[in-house]
């Protein structure tokens, strides 16, 4: 249920992506910048969030799988038909937590993709923050060669 919600708040963050890409494109969304670096930040955290909650989910399945393997291990008799029993447990039960942590990794591979899409259009305004603080330094120097001359 849980995987759900994220699946549907991701698909509705590729939406709005989209949607801005083709707003910058028509060059309708210059004067939104400011907000959309807000809405950027946001989904660049949730991402940085669902990243850390995927490997989270890795960790404990390899827990999981560790601590099933030493309790399979420790009932071990001398027989060997328990021995086979035990064997095939241990070995249904390690293709069960391999075949959960390689979806966990897949989800957490996925995400860290998202995260990547998300942090190439820091590049982008990197630069606008480079002209704005330019301009911004222009202005303080006019500014005080007007306060020293009047």
């Amino acid at each position: 249920m849980e995987s759900d919600k994220e699946t549907s708040q991701l698909n509705s963050d590729d939406t709005k992506s989209e949607q801005v890409e083709e707003q910058q494109q028509r060059g309708e969304c210059c004067d939104d910048q400011n907000a959309e670096s807000q809405i950027n930040g946001k989904e660049i955290l949730k991402a940085i969030q669902i990243v850390e909650k995927d490997s989270m989910a890795i960790a404990e399945s390899f827990t999981s799988l560790f601590a099933s393997l030493r309790s399979t291990l420790s009932e071990v008799t001398s027989t060997s038909v328990d021995h086979m029993n035990c064997f095939g447990d241990a070995a249904g039960r390690v293709q069960e937590c391999a075949l959960d942590a390689a979806t966990k990794g897949n989800r957490y591979i996925n995400s860290c993709l998202r995260l990547n899409e998300e942090m190439k259009g820091i590049d982008n305004l990197a630069t606008q923050l480079k002209i704005i603080r330019r301009n911004v330094d222009a202005l303080d120097s006019a500014v005080n060669r007007l306060v020293r001359f009047p």
